[in-house]
C-alpha cells in the first residue's frame, strides 16, 4: 500500500498483534543498484533486525521488470538482514503500469519466471523469496500461467490478489479463482482481497481452500481485525479493538510522523489514517469531522490530546 504502510504503520498495526509477518511498501527498481542508505531510509527496520519494534518480520517488497537489477536489489536487501524479499506482480496503480511494474506484467508470464528466477539465484537459500500476483490485466484468462511461472521461477509463495488490474479494488473479490489458483501450483498459496471482518475471513479461507491470508485495507481499518480472526478461528467471540486503545495508538503513531515529517506535511498523515478508521469506528468519524481541515501540525495534535480529556461526540 505505497504512501500509506509505512514504517510508522508497520509499527502501529503490529504492536496490536496478531500478525505473523508484514510486507513494505513496494520499492521500485529500474536500472539501479540502490545504496545501502536508500534502503535503511526506506526500511528502517533493516537496523533492527528486519522486525518492528513488536518483533514482526519485515519482507521487502521489489518492483519492476528487469530481472537481473531486480535480483541485485534483492541480494543488497538480503546483506542487510531483510527476513524475505517479495516481488510485486500486483500494484494496479497507471503510473506504475506505464513503466512496466505491477500488474501490468501479468500478460507477461515467461518474464515473471525470469525475474523469479533471477532473484532465487542471488538470495541465499535461507532468505524465502516470495511474490503477489492479481488475477490479470484485464481478465483471469492467463491467472494459472502467471502463477505456474511464479512457482517454476522458484517463489516460495504466492500472494493472490482475486481481481484484475481493471478491476482495481471494486468489489467483489473473487476467491473461487484463489482456489483454481491454489490447486495448480505446488506452494502456498495465500488469500487477498476484501476482508474487512472475521466472517469475511472465514468465507474467503472456505471458498479459497488456503489456510493463511493477507490482510491490506481491512486491517488498516481495523487494526485490532488481524487478532479478532484468530479469536474466531479459536472459537472465540472476537471483539473490536476499543475506542481508547486506538486513540493511544494514533498518538503513538502522529508523535513518530512529527518527528519525522515537515509540520505542513504531518497533519496529512494523520488524516489520511482516521479516513480509514472512520469507516468502523464513529468516534474516528466524528475526530476526523473535527480535524478534517486543520492543517497545523500542533493544533491537530493539541485535538488529539483533546480527545483523551473530553471524547468528541458521536453522530446521532
Amino acid at each position: 500500500m505505497e504512501g500509506l504502510a509505512d514504517a510508522l504503520l508497520r509499527a502501529a498495526l503490529t504492536s496490536v498483534g496478531g500478525i505473523d509477518g508484514c510486507v513494505t511498501e513496494f520499492v521500485r527498481v529500474t536500472d539501479t543498484l540502490l545504496p545501502r542508505a536508500v534502503w535503511l531510509r526506506r526500511v528502517p527496520e533493516l537496523a533492527h533486525g528486519g522486525r518492528t519494534l513488536a518483533g514482526v518480520p519485515v519482507v521487502v517488497q521489489l518492483l519492476g521488470s528487469d530481472p537481473q537489477c531486480l535480483a541485485d536489489n534483492a541480494a543488497r536487501v538480503a546483506g542487510l538482514g531483510a527476513p524475505g524479499v517479495d516481488l510485486n506482480f500486483g500494484c494496479p496503480a497507471p503510473t506504475v503500469n506505464r513503466h512496466r511494474g505491477g500488474a501490468a506484467l501479468l500478460d507477461e508470464p515467461e518474464l515473471l519466471a525470469r525475474i523469479v528466477a533471477a532473484c532465487r539465484a542471488a538470495l541465499p537459500p535461507a532468505v524465502p523469496l516470495t511474490a503477489k500476483m492479481r488475477l490479470g490485466i484485464r481478465d483471469a484468462a492467463r491467472a494459472l500461467d502467471c502463477a505456474r511461472a511464479l512457482a517454476d521461477g522458484g517463489a516460495a509463495e504466492i500472494t493472490v490478489h482475486a481481481r484484475t488490474k481493471l478491476d482495481g479494488y471494486r468489489p467483489p473479490a473473487h476467491w473461487d479463482w484463489i482456489a483454481r489458483i491454489r490447486e495448480a501450483v505446488a506452494v502456498n498459496v495465500i488469500a487477498n482481497g476484501e476482508v474487512w471482518s472475521p466472517a469475511d475471513a472465514a468465507r474467503c479461507l472456505a471458498v479459497s481452500g488456503c489456510r493463511d491470508l493477507m490482510l491490506g485495507r481491512g486491517l488498516v481499518t481495523r487494526p485490532g481485525l488481524a487478532l479478532n480472526i484468530r479469536s474466531q478461528r479459536a472459537g472465540h467471540e472476537p471483539l473490536p479493538l476499543p475506542w481508547p486503545r486506538l486513540l493511544a495508538l494514533l498518538d503513538t503513531f502522529y508523535a513518530g510522523v512529527r518527528a519525522q515529517l515537515l509540520p505542513r506535511h504531518a497533519p496529512g498523515r494523520l488524516k489520511q489514517w482516521l479516513s480509514y478508521l472512520r469507516n468502523a469506528y464513529p468516534e474516528a468519524q466524528a475526530l476526523f469531522a473535527r480535524v478534517r481541515t486543520e492543517t497545523d501540525a500542533a493544533r491537530l495534535g493539541e485535538a488529539l490530546a483533546a480527545a483523551h480529556a473530553h471524547p468528541v461526540p458521536l453522530p446521532p
